[in-house]
């Protein structure tokens, strides 16, 4: 009985792990943090290091907001969480279709160097962005045990990497050539099919 219970921990946070990922790059695509890290890079010529500073950001960032989703689930009555993590998951799915735009001032930060500025603009633009709040939805949707919400917060930290770093190396020659709005679009499905899974895996 243990192992089969150990068996569907390991396959639940497998599924965390592989819906966090896809749903934190699917959204990213065309998100300012994108439009973000194709400035930095822009500007500071130096992929290596911005990568490192998105890794750090994301993680931090994305830590917070999973045991802050986690922490939810306990304080709502367990009724409501499906209802509640079903919603928000079908208001980023409208939330992705509005394009974001790129803010080109660096401020202060720009004298730190391309580590510092990426670590700080980076952290700062997540807070309250799509990518942040489905991590939120994400961790409250597998909140189960620690090692589950460790998994979501792998998942979305990867998705933000697998969307920024071609950008920060590629840059430019890729945005041009990437269909932004047929990206919105299947985010949108994406974040739809999340909410019925949601209603359904846990009504």
């Amino acid at each position: 009985m243990s192992l089969l219970v150990h068996q569907s921990r390991l396959d639940t946070s497998m599924e965390a792990l592989f819906s966090s990922t896809l749903a934190v790059a699917i959204a990213e695509i065309g998100d300012k943090t994108q439009l973000l890290a194709l400035f930095l890079a822009a500007r500071y010529g130096r992929p290596y290091l911005i990568s490192l500073g998105v890794l750090v950001a994301t993680l931090v960032n994305h830590a917070l907001s999973a045991w802050l989703g986690a922490w939810l689930v306990d304080v709502i009555p367990p009724h409501w969480v499906p209802w509640i993590i079903s919603g928000s998951f079908v208001a980023i799915a409208l939330w992705l279709l509005v394009p974001d735009k790129e803010d080109d001032d660096l401020g202060r930060f720009a004298n730190y160097g391309p580590f510092v500025a990426t670590l700080v603009l980076f952290f700062l633009a997540e807070i309250g962005d799509k990518t942040q709040i489905a991590t939120v939805i994400l961790a409250a949707k597998y909140s189960a045990d620690f090692w589950m919400t460790i998994a979501v917060i792998t998942g979305t930290t990867l998705g933000m990497l697998i969307a920024n770093i071609p950008v920060i190396f590629a840059g430019k020659w890729i945005m041009d050539r990437l269909p932004l709005n047929i990206a919105r679009k299947a985010a949108f499905v994406l974040f739809l099919l999340l909410a019925v899974l949601t209603l359904v895996q846990m009504t």
